[in-house]
């Protein structure tokens, strides 16, 4: 894959870098709890730095619509990177105008400089020509950094990028590489777990997928909509009975294409939804109408482990289950276990993203053993929809 310029193809020395990343971080009375994305974006920071550049991080924090807010200044959060990066970083209280061309006026080769929240200005968000120009003009290149970001038409993702000669940093790189050999140009046969709660969020995703995989494996509440729509009796599960049409269309498409649908076979059930419940293992056709479907069961468990082990590409967007309760998170957990497995024997490429995935894949233990783990939450559902990425489209735009 090519067609957009990676820090390989920038000569940083000395130049002023507009770098953006995700510093959207959780933050809790003025203090970082989770340092995940600063941890990320930290290899690119730190080796623009170390060629000499000036970096220049800007970022959005929060939704401020327009105004400043002092929770949701980027001040604390620049003190924590600097903390992850281990050397100093500057802050600039704002990210145009006097402050920030002072701020920058002031670097030296090497220097890191984190500019004030983007959306303490209305023009991030409306992506206005003015202030993307005043971003641009802070800098003599711009990386991206922030494919968590890369879905959103903004200024500093998508209309400062078209003014200056853009650049993917390491992370935005590794995340494009990924999801091009996952569906992009991907080693067939090609399986995609789709779980979840509702057919009706996760539409546009089904519709894309039945076209460019080779089987769909369907869990979570989704699953109940489809074994409804196919006449079986799912008790009291979450079931989305008006999407039945749409599920019976779905199926229907999926024939056309060539794509095989996989629902659970057997089912864990419960009459209530709670830590340790009582449950038990039935065949998906046997649910009682005072029952629940809380996880896949231990065949389709197997039947899927075996799927997995004759596929070459694995793309997860969502849990098999209730995952986030005991004893509700055993499908899940299994599944991710047999995928980690083949995906550490070289056998399978394995992509998951979302952010119940990522829950549910730390809570497995297999962020590290899967090939691409991605964070990005919308931007990964809607590269699975098949949309276009304002944010990815200008780095392709730019390298033309």
């Amino acid at each position: 894959m090519s067609a957009f310029r990676t820090l390989d193809d920038l000569d940083a020395t000395g130049k002023r870098i507009l770098l953006r990343a995700d510093l959207n971080v959780p933050m809790s009375q003025g203090l970082v709890t989770d340092r995940t994305r600063l941890e990320r974006v930290g290899p690119t920071i730190l080796e623009l730095a170390d060629k000499g550049a000036k970096v220049i991080v800007t970022s959005h924090f929060g939704r401020p619509m327009g105004e400043r807010l002092v929770e949701m200044s980027l001040a604390p959060v620049a003190d924590e990177l600097g903390a992850v990066l281990g050397r100093p970083v500057g802050f600039a209280a704002d990210c145009i105008g006097d402050e920030a061309i002072n701020a920058v006026s002031a670097m030296a080769e090497g220097d890191i400089l984190v500019l004030e929240n983007s959306r303490y200005h209305s023009g991030e968000e409306t992506n206005d020509a003015a202030f993307s120009a005043s971003l641009a003009g802070l800098a003599e290149a711009y990386v991206n950094d922030a494919f968590s970001a890369a879905h959103r038409a903004h200024a500093s993702t998508d209309g400062a990028a078209r003014l200056l000669p853009a650049y993917a940093g390491r992370l935005m790189q590794a995340e494009l590489e990924a999801l091009d050999r996952a569906l992009g140009n991907p080693q067939r046969p090609v399986m995609a777990i789709v779980g979840g709660a509702k057919i009706v969020s996760k539409l546009e995703l089904l519709g894309n997928l039945i076209s460019r995989v080779d089987q769909l494996v369907i869990g979570g509440g989704m699953a109940n909509t489809f074994l409804y729509a196919m006449g079986i009796d799912v008790g009291a599960s979450l079931c989305e009975q008006e999407m039945a049409d749409t599920a019976r269309d779905i199926l229907a498409r999926a024939g056309e294409t060539g794509c095989e649908v996989v629902l659970p076979s057997d089912v864990v059930i419960a009459s209530e939804f709670r830590a340790e419940a009582e449950s038990r293992v039935v065949p998906v056709d046997a649910v009682p109408g005072d029952q629940m479907i809380l996880d896949v069961g231990p065949d389709s468990v197997a039947s899927l482990a075996m799927r997995i082990a004759k596929v070459h590409t694995l793309v997860w967007n969502g849990p098999l289950g209730a995952f986030e309760i005991k004893p509700f998170d055993e499908g899940t957990v299994r599944v991710a276990l047999a995928a980690a497995e083949l995906t550490k024997s070289g056998t399978l490429l394995s992509v998951a993203g979302g952010g119940d995935t990522v829950a549910a894949m730390n809570h497995a233990g297999v962020v590290d053993d899967l090939s691409y783990v991605s964070a990005a939450g919308g931007a990964f559902l809607e590269w699975l929809e098949g949309k276009t990425l304002p944010g990815v489209a200008a780095l392709y735009a730019s390298a033309t």
